[in-house]
């Protein structure tokens, strides 16, 4: 069995996808007849959170701990360099597929209070493609007896088609940046200076990045745009909930030089202990968050 489990492929016209049963993830996506994310090898762990699910917080929770309505929980440390958690308690976890067809996928898992959350829950994470991209819908519910916070995000590293990613430009609707210290810890918000400003567009290549973002999407929700030199573009949207951005721009990843992460989240690093955007869902309560790839090739 690969490291990720059972892969599980969606098919729709020129499009496919592939899903791990282990977090949940985006292994590969082909939209429009060309590739949408960095994949990896079916035998291979996904390089630098590649595809992952992070839940029940995005990012970083400092210290590894955290106090919710006066109790104090503790979480594994998942960033020895830096004595942090990261990125939530699935992403390595084995999912169960609930429903499949060959367009579509729905996996689920539970998140235990014993790894050191206050209730339960119970997350569903469905992948649908169509010819244009991938649309991604998860779906939260405390399943407990009283409130529990929950934050989400996901980690794809975005292609346009065979181009490479350093040659292409990043577009971010994104109009505030979140400064933080040498460990990561964010220490402020604020307005993205012009040199920080990648509305108008930045080259790949010369970014050095990891960066949250605060969004700052248009109507049509699109928050990142990578666009190839011959006018191949891939797009990430978001709906109302996506408020927040993760750039990362790793100078390798896995051997194949640089790359970009446009990392949708629903509240920023820490969110644990400043409660930004962080969402309480009251017993019973089920939230919804939906994301996606979208291919807007320019002919």
């Amino acid at each position: 069995m690969p490291p990720t489990g059972e892969q599980i492929d969606l098919v729709a016209a020129d499009g496919h996808a592939v899903v791990t049963e282990v977090g949940a993830g985006l292994r590969a996506l082909v939209a429009g007849g060309h590739e949408r994310v960095e994949g990896f090898d079916a035998d291979a762990t996904p390089p630098k959170g590649a595809g992952g699910v992070l839940v029940p917080w995005p990012n970083r929770i400092a210290g590894a701990g955290y106090t919710w309505r006066g109790e104090e929980y503790a979480l594994e440390v998942t960033e020895p360099a830096r004595g942090h958690a990261i990125h939530g308690f699935l992403r390595r976890r084995p999912w169960t597929v609930t429903a499949r067809t060959d367009d579509a996928v729905t996996l689920a898992a539970d998140v235990d209070p014993a790894w050191g959350w206050p209730a339960p829950l119970h997350v569903e994470t469905t992948y649908a493609l169509d010819p244009g991209g991938l649309t991604v819908t998860h779906a939260l519910t405390n399943t407990g007896d009283r409130d529990v916070p929950a934050g989400l995000g996901t980690h794809p590293y975005l292609r346009a088609g065979d181009a490479a990613p350093a040659d292409c430009v990043l577009t971010l609707a994104a109009d505030r940046v979140v400064d933080v210290d040498d460990a990561l810890v964010p220490t402020g918000v604020r307005p993205v200076t012009d040199a920080e400003d990648l509305r108008a567009g930045r080259r790949v290549g010369d970014l050095t990045l990891d960066t949250c973002f605060g969004a700052a999407p248009g109507p049509d929700g699109v928050l990142g745009v990578l666009t190839a030199p011959d006018g191949r573009a891939t797009a990430l949207w978001g709906d109302a909930a996506v408020r927040w951005l993760q750039v990362f721009t790793p100078d390798d990843l896995d051997g194949r030089g640089r790359a970009v992460a446009v990392e949708p989240m629903t509240c920023p690093p820490d969110a644990a202990h400043s409660g930004t955007d962080l969402h309480v869902l009251a017993p019973g309560e089920t939230w919804t968050v939906r994301w996606g790839i979208a291919a807007r090739d320019r002919t």
